[in-house]
């Protein structure tokens, strides 16, 4: 069992390893360009300016995934579940994303069911070095779910979930929750990975799309505070302010190196 333990722990410190290096998209998963994407015009943008083109992308895909966020069947035999919800933002952004040829300046790295559990992103965007393509920054975004939508059409788990490295995963990621696995990965990478816990709605506004985003939430831990979603939603409570999308990427691609930052965001 020793054995085991220690082949799953190797096979963590590869995956967080491999995120310190080049996380990269894979573009043969990506949807081909549809023949009207050329009657849009792509944005005219400062040369290696992703900030305008990333904010596009959030706000085409915030906008198509509330369509659904707050569709309602008058005869109750349909709704979206958290992961359709997922998908459909993550598939609209990479969508477009690819459409304005920013993935070699900002690109996103889908993680598989294992990875998922191991590390508690569901996807990571990084700031890419030119030429050498290698991860300057990282946000990894977990996607948290209204507490009522999460029973919502919940179907038989996928095969992928009973594979031998997700049921490895688990075992090896032992009794910490979700939240907290995010924040773990991105301090054993330092100052320039950012955790952002994207809200798909929250108590008083379920139709609009939120986020806190930081490099310091370990901090919690050391002052022995539990992370988790009511740790994370209390940051609102007091804040006067709202990032945008733009407001947040520009923080913090210009903020000093190792210095903390923490921001709430809406993202829609």
């Amino acid at each position: 069992m020793g054995q085991v333990l220690n082949t799953q722990s190797s096979v963590t410190h590869k995956l967080m390893a491999s995120f310190k290096k080049t996380p990269s998209t894979d573009h043969d998963s990506l949807p081909l360009k549809s023949i009207f994407s050329t009657l849009k015009k792509p944005l005219v943008t400062k040369p290696n300016d992703f900030i305008p083109l990333f904010n596009d992308c959030i706000s085409v895909a915030s906008s198509r995934t509330q369509e659904y966020l707050l569709f309602v069947d008058p005869e109750d035999k349909f709704s979206p579940s958290p992961e359709v919800l997922t998908q459909i933002f993550l598939m609209t952004y990479i969508s477009q994303s690819v459409h304005l040829n920013m993935t070699d300046t900002f690109n996103c790295t889908v993680l598989t069911p294992g990875q998922r559990v191991l590390l508690g992103a569901d996807w990571v965007w990084a700031v890419l070095d030119k030429p050498t393509k290698n991860p300057r920054i990282q946000i990894a975004v977990q996607v948290l779910h209204l507490p009522e939508r999460e029973g919502v059409n919940v179907d038989k788990p996928p095969p992928e979930a009973y594979s031998e490295s997700v049921q490895m995963a688990h075992v090896e990621a032992g009794n910490k929750n979700t939240s907290e696995k995010l924040v773990e990965f991105c301090s054993s990478i330092g100052k320039d990975c950012y955790a952002l816990f994207l809200f798909m709605g929250r108590k008083n506004d379920k139709e609009n799309i939120y986020g806190v985003v930081s490099n310091n939430f370990e901090a919690a831990t050391g002052k022995c505070d539990k992370i988790d979603r009511a740790f994370i939603e209390n940051f609102f409570k007091g804040s006067r302010y709202l990032h945008t999308p733009t407001g947040m990427m520009r923080a913090i691609v210009t903020k000093k190196e190792g210095d903390p930052l923490t921001l709430m965001v809406k993202f829609s």
